[in-house]
């Protein structure tokens, strides 16, 4: 392939691609590796998965951000023309100072200029990187995949209740028996409770990576209930036992996937999931029906 091809969006999005590609292969290698009812090697399997997919997410995006700013220019101010006052011919020290004067005032406009150009390339770079930047390529991506099945973000609050009050929302929106986010709250803790040994395992300490003790986890329950806990991977899984209902999660990167499958006399949840919409973490948002914006 020619050098100059290799210098085209075109390009590297087809790189991507297979490298997202063969990152699927090592995906289900590493899958493969984990023996039926190995709890800890299933959850060590899973760290690894999510570092290997964060990181490729992360290369990509750094390198569609830098190609994208590599094609933009900062158009720089005009020249401007300096005219000289008129002096008398035979006053050689009036020209002198005119000179003096002249080139005094062209190092004020060529610093002024000089200013002007890092000012516009700085505005030029900040609008790249709020176009081309994480948040930005994600929700639109997200937003692309809903098109194509008549939906759009339902957004909601970030405030670590996302998880369920998405999942409220999508409960009113399939018609199903209104629930608020303390009564899932409540639900999930409870089954929290009385299936410890099933969740047990994939709970750990963030400092020392250690498996929670029996008073841990409690504390971990009583905090679901409680407090506005971060819902995640667990908490989605039993919420999908607890309403007896399958759960789509829809992400940017990677193949949308469904917990509770095998729920089929109820109506799917559809969430969306987002890595990069705020600073502080990850977050849930919902769904509902494609509606076309109109032209102002």
């Amino acid at each position: 392939m020619a050098e100059d091809d290799e210098n085209t969006e075109e390009f590297l999005l087809q790189k991507h691609k297979k490298e997202r590609k063969e990152l699927q292969g090592r995906i289900q290698v590493l899958k493969k590796s984990i023996c039926k009812g190995d709890k800890k090697k299933k959850k060590e399997i899973s760290e690894e998965i999510s570092r290997l997919e964060s990181e490729l997410d992360q290369q990509q995006e750094e390198e569609l951000t830098n190609f994208k700013l590599s094609q933009l220019t900062v158009t720089g101010l005009p020249t401007e023309t300096v005219i000289l006052p008129e002096n008398d011919d035979n006053d050689e020290s009036s020209k002198t100072i005119s000179a003096q004067r002249v080139s005094k005032a062209q190092k004020r406009r060529d610093k002024k200029a000089n200013a002007e150009k890092e000012r516009n390339r700085q505005i030029i770079e900040q609008e790249a990187l709020n176009v081309f930047g994480k948040r930005n390529v994600e929700t639109q991506t997200i937003k692309k995949i809903l098109e194509g099945r008549d939906l759009m973000i339902y957004e909601i609050p970030s405030d670590g209740h996302c998880l369920y009050n998405a999942i409220a929302h999508q409960l009113k929106t399939n018609g199903e028996i209104p629930l608020s986010l303390q009564d899932l709250r409540e639900k999930t803790a409870m089954y929290l409770r009385e299936n410890m040994n099933d969740f047990l395992p994939f709970l750990s300490n963030s400092d020392s990576e250690e498996i929670f003790s029996p008073e841990q986890y409690e504390k971990y329950c009583d905090d679901v209930a409680s407090t506005s806990a971060w819902g995640g991977a667990v908490e989605l899984e039993v919420l999908s036992r607890v309403l007896r209902c399958p759960i789509e999660v829809i992400q940017a990167t990677g193949t949308p996937y469904i917990i509770g499958p095998e729920y089929t006399d109820h109506k799917k949840v559809i969430l969306t999931y987002h890595r990069h919409m705020y600073e502080l973490g990850a977050h849930y948002n919902s769904v509902t029906k494609f509606v076309k914006e109109e032209d102002s």
